[in-house]
């Protein structure tokens, strides 16, 4: 069986049109904000969700940390859900990098508490830390990939307005949002001060991320950037791809998710296991194993025999990502191997 890797789609190997793309990239210093490759991506990824301006950076959570960093003051609270990346899978970067303090908040499929978020702004006090800044994320939720509506965002924004608070969107996979709302990316970026999208997730690209916002934020930004080492030289290599994926593969979405409920209406019908959500709306796709006797790491070593890839979310749960280099007959595959062993 050919190898079938639905453990993230940060997985996926860049197209032959990204590889030739990076032989034949025209290079400078980026740092010196020479590379023409470089300027050309941010300009494009500032158009296509009409920012004023962006910047390049390494990875998704090297753009989140800038961010934050960039955006809030030292001892300052910031608000975000409870199951973010920023919360959960940085490495504490926000008490060790920004030293701001994180308040978690509700959200359900993607539908952020918004009482609860107007009870967690706190002005300064003797005693309280002053909230600096709110974070969402969207899609919500690396394990669910739920995405934020539009009047969510939009309640979120007025709430923030009336204290004063801006807001910084994880936006790792917003073209997934966009495809599920059925608008452009730049349709959810309105809400926001500043945004980070993921290149390598869903797009194809081998590395980096983009940070958009207005140019003050940006041109602050870059210091800070620049501080924590990610300051690039002939980044063109980098920066040639994220212009094909931005270019040619955000209309890969839909079929991503088409792929996902494929996947979903498959697993409801097999024995042994259950979804871990009523829904799943893009392209992730989690499981619960209830077979007597089975377990996650057993699932996962039991899935790799056969050269199908998943990864283990907690000790019965297993998540699976659909993307551009999976085809409809893997997932008739998987389901097909699924069924075997479990009922």
């Amino acid at each position: 069986m050919k190898r079938i890797d639905l453990r993230s789609d940060a997985e996926t190997m860049p197209t032959q049109e990204m590889l030739d793309a990076i032989t034949k990239a025209k290079l400078g210093d980026a740092i010196l904000g020479e590379d023409p490759t470089v300027i050309e991506l941010e300009r494009l990824a500032s158009s296509i969700l009409d920012m004023e301006d962006a910047m390049l950076t390494i990875s998704g959570t090297m753009a989140n940390q800038v961010a934050v960093m960039t955006m809030t003051e030292r001892g300052q609270e910031v608000i975000m859900g409870k199951e973010s990346h920023l919360y959960n899978l940085e490495v504490a970067g926000l008490a060790a990098l920004s030293q701001v303090q994180a308040r978690s908040v509700s959200v359900k499929q993607g539908l952020y508490d918004l009482n609860e978020i107007e009870e967690s702004i706190q002005p300064a006090g003797i005693q309280t830390a002053k909230t600096g800044l709110i974070c969402l994320e969207n899609t919500y939720n690396l394990n669910e990939g739920s995405v934020v509506p539009l009047e969510n965002m939009k309640e979120i924004r007025e709430l923030a307005n009336a204290y004063g608070v801006p807001i910084y969107l994880d936006g790792a996979r917003l073209f997934n949002a966009a495809a599920y709302l059925n608008v452009q990316a730049s349709a959810i970026c309105k809400y926001v001060d500043a945004v980070q999208i993921c290149l390598t997730k869903g797009l194809g690209c081998p590395v980096g991320s983009i940070l958009l916002g207005s140019r003050p934020f940006i041109r602050e930004a870059k210091k800070i950037r620049q501080r924590l080492g990610g300051g690039m030289r002939q980044a063109g290599i980098i920066a040639a791809p994220g212009i094909i994926a931005l270019t040619k593969m955000t209309g890969q979405m839909k079929n991503d998710h088409k792929l996902a409920r494929k996947l979903s209406d498959g697993l409801s019908t097999i024995q042994g296991i259950k979804l871990t959500s009523e829904q799943f709306q893009t392209n992730i796709v989690s499981i619960e194993i209830v077979k007597e006797g089975w377990n996650a790491n057993q699932l996962v070593n039991e899935l790799k025999s056969v050269n199908i890839l998943v990864k283990k979310i907690g000790p019965k749960k297993i998540r699976m990502v659909t993307h551009h280099q999976i085809a409809s007959k893997d997932i008739d595959d998987v389901l097909g191997y699924l069924t075997t062993i479990l009922e």
